[in-house]
């Protein structure tokens, strides 16, 4: 039991170096629009390719966690 907690743990907190990864990112992004190096129409499709990587990343922990913890259960 003590393991899975653990495993939870690490889970989350790569969770969350994702998410600080891709908030820099759409800083990033709202820069490049505000010095006009990109359209808004470029950055809205980059936001949404952004979500689209970090929703699959996270999906891929959240699997890799059921499976470790039903591995050590």
């Amino acid at each position: 039991m003590e393991l899975t907690k653990q495993v939870r743990k690490y889970a989350e907190n790569g969770k969350v170096a994702i998410r600080n990864v891709r908030r820099e990112a759409m800083d990033a992004l709202k820069d490049q629009k505000k010095k006009a190096e990109i359209t808004e129409d470029e950055q809205k499709e980059l936001e949404k390719e952004l979500q689209d990587m970090t929703d699959k990343r996270c999906k891929e922990i959240d699997e890799l966690t059921a499976k470790k913890e039903a591995e050590l259960m």
